[in-house]
C-alpha cells in the first residue's frame, strides 16, 4: 500500500508539478535574459517638420518578441523600430509592457498607414496594422498627438532606402 502511494505521489509530481515549475522558470528566465538591441537614428517627416528619434532596432524574432517588455520608462526622444522581412499584416499586444505607447505601422515605402494611440500597458488586446506593413515604430504614448504625426507622414530611415 505504501509503495502504491509513493508511486502515485511520484507520478503526480512528474505529471503536474514538474511541468509547471519548468514553465514558470522559463518565464522568469525570459524576463531576466538580456537582449542587446542595435540603435540608429530615425526621422518622421510630418508636414514641414522633421522629428528625430533614437530607436532600438528589433530585427530578429527574439528581439521582436521581447520588444519593450519589462521596461519601466523610455526617454522622450527614444523608440523601438520593429523590422520584418516580408510585407505582412502585423498584430501586436502589450503583454508585459509597462509603458503606454503610440504604435505606428509603416509600409515598405516608409509611409505611416496606421497609428494605435496610447495603448494600454499589460493589455492582451490585439493591436493590428490592418494592412500589410514591413515595420512598426513604438513611441511613448502621446508623442504622435504632441508632434502632430499622422497617417500619410513619412519615415526617414536606411531600412526604407532613405
Amino acid at each position: 500500500m505504501a509503495i502504491n502511494f509513493l508511486r502515485k505521489s511520484c507520478l503526480f509530481f512528474i505529471l503536474y508539478i514538474l511541468p509547471v515549475t519548468v514553465i514558470a522558470s522559463q518565464f522568469s528566465i525570459a524576463e531576466d535574459t538580456q537582449i542587446i538591441f542595435g540603435k540608429s537614428e530615425l526621422s518622421v517627416i510630418s508636414a514641414d517638420h522633421q522629428y528625430k528619434f533614437m530607436v532600438e532596432i528589433a530585427d530578429t524574432s527574439d528581439k521582436r518578441a521581447r520588444g519593450l517588455m519589462f521596461r519601466e520608462k523610455m526617454a522622450a526622444k527614444d523608440g523601438m523600430l520593429f523590422l520584418f522581412k516580408a510585407n505582412q499584416v502585423v498584430n501586436m499586444w502589450m503583454k508585459n509592457t509597462f509603458i503606454p505607447l503610440d504604435i505606428v505601422f509603416i509600409d515598405q515605402k516608409g509611409v505611416i498607414i496606421h497609428i494605435a494611440k496610447s495603448t494600454k500597458p499589460h493589455s492582451l488586446d490585439i493591436i493590428s496594422s490592418y494592412k500589410p506593413v514591413v515595420s512598426v515604430l513604438e513611441l511613448n504614448a502621446g508623442v504622435t498627438d504632441k508632434l502632430n504625426i499622422h497617417v500619410g507622414d513619412k519615415i526617414n530611415h536606411p531600412f526604407f532606402g532613405h
